[in-house]
């Protein structure tokens, strides 16, 4: 449900989807690897294998490219994934500012001096995020035996499956519990053949779902300007402005201060 707006229109869902299938270490990496290229899980930019890239004057293979994005374009994985919605990661902003600086290099003592804090509650926080890893560690076990055993994973059910919430939500709850039949349902009820939106749900699962087919029809490699936002959004539903606040406050859509500029969150 794409309109032709005359910009490439990118997937989301698919790159949401190879994110959390990935493997912790493909997670850790940044990318995932097939026979033809690297693609980098946040933004999903692709490095063709055999090819050469030149990065700041010199020349490197595809897979050294991948890695060079990442820290170019993203810091890093770990600056990523600390950043990412409390929902996803379950840590405290205290904590992720904490790992941060663990990761950082920087000792108990300097972050104490840093941040104002004693040296005894960092080690309280060191020994609670111990606590998660080892919890995260079993839990992990039990969920891949389980999914050995059943030869399936746990988000798939009797001829449907759960959809992941977009990596970039604000806050995930029951509203993102959805199939990936409910979500072809409201496309086909919501959406005219030309991806125009006949009416606006009021229900907080079909608006997800309509705002993510509506998202669509925007380049992730690009910014916009609020004019060029509603110039687009304007030939899907003529409350264009409604569309526009909800992509923000969902999470699809990120904007600077003055909102000069839009672009697709990742």
């Amino acid at each position: 449900m794409v309109l032709n707006t005359g910009g490439i229109k990118m997937s989301n869902e698919k790159e949401n989807q190879q994110f959390w299938s990935s493997s912790i270490e493909e997670v850790k990496n940044g990318y995932i690897e097939d026979k033809d290229e690297y693609k980098c899980l946040i933004c999903g930019e692709n490095f063709t294998k055999g090819r050469i890239y030149e990065v700041k004057s010199l020349l490197y293979d595809a897979k050294k490219a991948t890695e060079f994005h990442i820290e170019e374009k993203h810091i890093s994985m770990l600056d990523y994934l600390v950043n990412m919605n409390s929902s996803f990661t379950g840590i405290t902003d205290v904590q992720k500012d904490l790992i941060n600086m663990f990761y950082s290099g920087l000792s108990d003592k300097e972050i104490s001096e840093k941040i104002g804090i004693a040296q005894s509650t960092i080690r309280n926080h060191r020994y609670k995020l111990r606590e998660k890893e080892k919890q995260s560690k079993i839990f992990l076990a039990m969920m891949e035996l389980l999914n050995e055993k059943t030869d399936k994973k746990i988000n798939n059910l009797d001829k449907r499956s759960l959809c992941d919430a977009h990596k970039s939500a604000k806050s995930v709850d029951d509203r993102f519990n959805i199939t990936d039949k409910e979500k072809e349902k409201v496309k086909e009820t919501y959406f005219n053949e030309d991806g125009f939106l006949k009416s606006y749900p009021a229900r907080e699962k079909k608006k997800i779902i309509v705002l993510e087919e509506i998202v669509k029809n925007f380049n992730k490699d690009r910014k916009y300007s609020e004019k060029e936002i509603n110039r687009i959004l304007k030939r899907i539903y003529e409350d264009y402005a409604s569309i526009r606040r909800a992509l923000i406050e969902y999470g699809y859509l990120e904007r600077n201060n003055d909102c000069s500029e839009y672009w697709i969150k990742e």
